[in-house]
């Protein structure tokens, strides 16, 4: 939660009281003071004092295992979204999902109030890693490994950023291989395995980040994040 609207609804300061409190040096964080307005804080991950107040959040992290056919947004008239596949009870704040999964894509999928974290994990230069368990419909060849790491090659002229492709089982017919990328563009580690010659019929993210899917986890289920976990996000908290 930014620091500053906690400051206003927990303390019940306007603006400019906010600003002052600032300003005195009466701001802390893990026992320094603090002057940045908008830093991103959860009581669970730091301890936040204004003048002398011990202040709490209350922000929710969710882990779906995302199913085939929900869409990864937080409205849609027509069709289920990731947000819906919350309980009501458990939809006290708003919910956004980090990062988007395709409609037929299932796996790993991070929900939270907190939309600055959210926003920290999605900036480019974060290069946060993305692992997929991947099933194409044809045979993956030490070449095709080569050229993923190499960068591949769209017919826009687009080189994607290298990518890590781990074949586990390959026949002439299909093949089962993870992936992981650093970036995150429309539909692209399917149009990735397009540009060699073959074609995904299922995708499962197995990480994000720090985070890794749950496998007792079943699908469309979800479970808060454990405190071990929400640590591991602390480096996005900025």
């Amino acid at each position: 939660m930014r620091l500053d609207k906690l400051i206003e609804d927990q303390l019940q300061t306007t603006r400019k009281e906010m600003k002052r409190l600032f300003a005195s040096k009466q701001v802390r964080i893990d026992g320094q003071i603090e002057f940045s307005q908008n830093r991103n804080v959860d009581s669970l991950l730091h301890e936040i004092e204004v003048s002398g107040k011990r202040l709490t959040t209350n922000e929710a992290y969710f882990l779906l295992n995302k199913p085939n056919g929900a869409v990864t947004a937080v409205k849609d008239e027509e069709k289920m979204t990731v947000v819906d596949l919350i309980a009501s009870a458990d939809r006290t704040q708003a919910l956004y999902p980090v990062g988007r999964l395709d409609r037929d894509t299932t796996g790993l999928l991070l929900l939270t109030s907190n939309g600055q974290l959210g926003y920290e994990m999605l900036l480019p230069d974060k290069k946060v890693l993305k692992t997929y368990q991947v099933a194409v419909n044809a045979e993956l060849t030490p070449e095709d490994s080569r050229a993923f790491k190499e960068g591949i090659v769209f017919d826009s002229g687009y080189r994607c950023l290298p990518a890590e492709l781990t074949i586990i089982e390959a026949t002439n017919k299909n093949s089962i291989a993870t992936v992981t990328i650093q970036e995150g563009k429309f539909h692209q580690v399917k149009k990735m395995f397009l540009a060699r010659g073959k074609k995904v019929v299922e995708l499962r993210r197995i990480k994000m980040g720090p985070l890794q899917l749950d496998e007792k986890l079943p699908v469309g289920a979800y479970r808060s994040l454990t405190l071990t976990e929400l640590k591991q996000l602390k480096m996005y908290f900025k």
